[in-house]
């Protein structure tokens, strides 16, 4: 008896296959083997939205070797992702093997591992078509939406554009926050800050012994940073503290007048502490992870994108090579929203905090944690599958990008499961009295008591450590200087706070969020500088585009409720036609309207508060191909333009210092869809340019193409140059860009040997593509064999009525020599 097991990749199915025995055969299905085809939208909307589904491409050969093995096999087992994607892939598999039901399994496990993996085989089941008829509607839904609607953008905005369900709600969210941020005016405000000590002692001048080490620290260009700032504190015996209240009232300055006055009334007086409050605190360890919060803590403490996250810790779940202890799953799914631990886990975990860490880091209970309401409970936390599996112990058999992903999960669950850390929080109260009124300082810190989890996890606290004060006590100021201060803008998003966002919303789902990120600055609609996501004038155009044609689609609350309605599939078995039709109607309705009124979007205008420098007439913001642009509001009459920055403010085109070669003019600084170049200022009178390096330096024009006298075996009447690319020569057509022939430099030689005898150009471009030594797609073989076919044909009738002509003269011939 023989049994076929098919995972979803070579690394798992390799370990997987050590931990089961020679009665089964372990293969990988790399992924996705079945899906609907890229070409149309191939859903009968008018049938029950009936899928038409096709062989990915590429994976008809291991398709084909699948099928072999299930014949072979008595069973089946598909041992995919335990999600609805791992769900669907088992059916597509189950479909395409074509092996009877009775003989196929579903096999389930959360975590690679010895045994793990033999309990689930112990216990197989069947599958989950309310999982697979969510992830088919998911599918679906996103395939007519992008189908649609994408056309329509091509149209109205630019070729090549995409719409997502999710994606352009995604977009959305960063565009809403870069608008937020443009039209941000910041206001004035002012603080006092002070920074007092217990020390008395003065200079002779007056000044505090302390202001002068106090400047020097804070002189530089950087900042000091946190651990400077508290070792200069300890070690003066020093803490910071802000103006609060004055004469009994809020302090609010907001503007200089107003803060030196009080600070003047301030100068020379003496401060004392008013009040000082001690208490304890305790601080619970945070959840173990999920998806989001993995990709956040991830983002925030190694600085990995939640695309690149995902890849790690993908590679820790399919298994590693620990040496002697063999190839192990080292962490559970990693795709989950659900922060239960199973049994086994707790008591695994609380066993290695008894045995290392000792009993007061071990709470007498397990600490259990709620999940979000949509969390799917069957899943777990993302955790290490064996805690006594220290990072320190794995380390030498990873990568560092492993290591520090493995570091953070284990350190996370360990952490959960251990006691709360204690503080003594600290308030202090110092006053002055001024001719303006009492002035009250405040200043809060806090001591750690007892670590804790801390011990495991570290808090990054920015609380400053208070020294030792009594009530009643003199205080002298180091430091106290008015502060001026302008109210920021909202932060722009990170790929972690992104996450969080999603999340927060209910838009998309744990295995989808690096992949909307990732989607999204692959489509031109958010760049990522500075590690901030900013949406750009793309994606701001197309956002408003669809909010204006698509309300319901682009609403973050109908988003939520189609997540919800998805779910509703899988955990309530609701027909997923219905969910369909639902969207349909009104979608459809939409979509029409879209058509007949949408305005394209380079036909549309915003004014702006700039005038023309050439005619005095006002400009306004216009849409192209290299995003939003200034231009003069009596176009065509007037053809002035300039670039503008993020905020909408004209770019000055800067001087290079070069001339151009062809008219004399000066060259300027421009930008385009590449990068930088040079300019001539006459545009577009005179079109000359000039690339430059990131340096601003002018790069050598490329050598005009040389000339191999090799004719062209596609268009047959060009010839073969050598022209230069970032990756070296090469051979190409002359009759560029009607002719897109491309041969490797390799065969520069060869060709001229072949040119010399005759052989070169063939007659076909398929004993071209034999002499170039390329492969023939499909089609191609195809057309090679009707042709062949064709050929052979021919060949037989000219050969037939020959050898009848033939026979013909040699009967008549013949007959005259008889007569």
């Amino acid at each position: 008896m023989k049994n076929l097991v098919i995972v979803e990749s070579p690394a798992k199915a390799k370990t997987i296959n050590k931990y089961l025995g020679s009665e089964f055969e372990v293969k990988a299905s790399n992924g996705h083997i079945r899906d609907l085809p890229s070409k149309g939208i191939n859903v009968d909307i008018e049938n029950g939205f009936q899928p038409t589904y096709d062989i990915t491409p590429g994976k008809k050969k291991l398709v084909g070797q699948l099928r072999s093995a299930a014949k072979k096999c008595d069973n089946v087992y598909l041992a995919t992702d335990l999600d609805r994607e791992g769900e669907a892939i088992a059916w597509h598999l189950a479909k395409v093997l074509g092996v009877s039901d009775e003989h196929t399994y579903r096999v389930v496990f959360n975590a690679i591992t010895k045994n793990s993996i033999r309990q689930a085989f112990a216990d197989p089941g069947k599958l989950d078509m309310a999982k697979v008829n969510a992830q088919q509607a998911r599918r679906i839904l996103d395939r007519i939406v992008g189908y649609q609607i994408s056309p329509l953008l091509w149209k109205k905005v630019a070729g090549g554009l995409s719409a997502g369900r999710v994606q352009s709600v995604a977009v959305k969210i960063v565009a809403e926050r870069e608008k937020e941020i443009r039209a941000f005016n910041p206001e004035e405000y002012w603080l006092i800050p002070a920074v007092f000590t217990t020390d008395l002692d003065q200079t002779s001048n007056g000044q505090h012994k302390y202001a002068e080490s106090w400047e020097q620290l804070n002189a530089g260009e950087k900042k000091p940073s946190r651990a400077e700032l508290a070792d200069w504190f300890e070690q003066h015996n020093a803490f910071k503290a802000e103006l609060a209240r004055v004469g009994g009232k809020k302090f609010g300055a907001k503007n200089q007048q107003q803060a030196e006055e009080i600070f003047h009334s301030l100068s020379g007086q003496d401060f004392t502490v008013s009040s000082v409050e001690k208490k304890e605190s305790k601080s619970r360890p945070l959840p173990p992870f999920i998806t989001s919060t993995l990709q956040q803590a991830a983002s925030n403490r190694s600085g990995f994108g939640a695309k690149r996250t995902m890849r790690i810790a993908q590679s820790l779940y399919e298994g590693v090579d620990l040496g002697g202890l063999g190839t192990i799953g080292l962490i559970t799914y990693m795709r989950t929203d659900s922060t239960y631990l199973s049994p086994e886990a707790l008591n695994a975990g609380r066993k290695y905090i008894s045995e290392q860490l000792g009993a007061d880091y071990l709470p007498d209970k397990p600490n259990f944690y709620a999940s979000s309401k949509a969390a799917q409970e069957a899943h777990e936390a993302i955790r290490p599958t064996d805690p006594s599996i220290t990072p320190q112990q794995a380390r030498p058999h990873l990568s560092d990008e492993q290591f520090r992903l493995y570091d953070l999960i284990w350190r996370r669950f360990i952490a959960s499961q251990m006691t709360p850390a204690k503080w003594f929080i600290t308030s202090v109260k110092v006053c002055a009295q001024a001719e303006v009124g009492e002035c009250e300082f405040r200043a809060s810190g806090r001591m750690l008591a007892f670590d804790g989890f801390t011990k495991i996890w570290q808090n990054r606290s920015t609380e400053q450590q208070l020294p030792e004060m009594r009530e009643g006590q003199k205080l002298a100021a180091a430091d106290l200087r008015p502060e001026q201060h302008f109210t920021k803008p909202p932060a722009r998003y990170t790929e972690a706070s992104l996450v969080k966002a999603l999340e927060k919303e209910g838009i998309g789902r744990p295995s989808t969020y690096a992949s909307i990120i990732s989607t999204i600055q692959d489509r031109k609609y958010v760049e990522q500088i500075d590690k901030k996501l900013r949406a750009t004038d793309l994606g701001i155009v197309v956002t408003e585009k669809l909010e204006d044609f698509f309300p319901e689609i682009m609403d973050i609350a109908f988003t939520r409720q189609m997540e919800e309605n998805l779910d509703g599939i899988e955990e309530k078995n609701n027909d997923w036609v219905r969910v369909l039709e639902e969207f349909y109607g009104p979608f459809s309705s939409r979509l029409e309207q879209a058509k007949e009124q949408m305005k394209h979007a380079k036909a549309e205008t915003t004014p702006s508060d700039y005038d023309c420098p050439d005619c005095g007439a006002k400009l306004e913001y216009r849409f192209g191909k290299n995003g939003r642009f200034l231009s003069c509001s009596k176009y065509p009459e007037c053809k002035y333009a300039c670039p503008c920055d993020s905020e909408g403010k004209p770019v000055k085109e800067e001087k290079s210092g070069h001339k151009c070669p062809n008219c004399g003019k000066d060259m300027v600084v421009k930008t385009g869809r590449y990068g930088k170049f040079l300019g001539c200022e006459d545009y577009p009178k005179c079109k000359t340019i000039m690339k430059i390096d990131k340096e601003g330096n002018v790069l050598p024009p490329a050598p005009p193409p040389e000339p191999t006298g090799i004719r062209c075996q596609k268009c047959k009447n060009g010839e073969l140059v050598v022209r230069q690319s970032k990756r070296g020569p090469f051979l190409g057509c002359n009759k560029f860009p009607r002719c897109r022939n491309i041969i490797s430099i390799k065969m520069l030689d060869r060709l001229k040997e072949l040119q010399n005898e005759g052989v070169w150009p063939p007659d076909t471009i398929e004993e071209a593509d034999e002499i170039l030594g390329r492969k023939k797609t499909a089609a191609k073989k195809k057309t090679a064999k009707k042709t062949t076919k064709k050929t052979t044909k021919k060949s037989t009738k000219k050969t037939a009525k020959k050898t009848a002509k033939k026979t013909t003269k040699k009967t008549s011939a013949k007959k005259k020599t008889s007569e």
